[in-house]
């Protein structure tokens, strides 16, 4: 089978939530307060999380590791936009205005 056949559990669901898979903006764009596992601090705006894959793919999505944050973040194309490019401009532009 060929690598765009086969999908992982987190692409399963992310696609089940709306969200693109291998799109990880959410998880590079905003800051984090909360405890991740290996970033026990949380991670700066603009930092890439420990935890997003070489697919760009939550390797704690379904785990109740997961941040509460990240658990209740949702796809919105307001917020996402049409790319992976515009949700990266777009949760940054949010993060620098909150």
């Amino acid at each position: 089978m060929s690598r765009s056949t086969v999908t992982t559990p987190g692409e399963q669901a992310e696609r089940s939530t709306g969200c693109r898979p291998g799109c990880g903006a959410c998880c590079i764009a905003p800051s984090i307060s909360s405890p991740i596992p290996g970033m026990p601090d949380g991670k700066p705006a603009g930092v890439r999380c420990v935890q997003l894959d070489e697919h760009n793919l939550c390797r704690l999505f379904g785990d109740p590791r997961r941040p509460a944050v990240c658990r209740d973040f949702t796809f919105d194309v307001d917020v996402c936009g049409s790319d992976r490019r515009d949700a990266l401009e777009r949760i940054t532009l949010l993060e620098t205005l909150t």
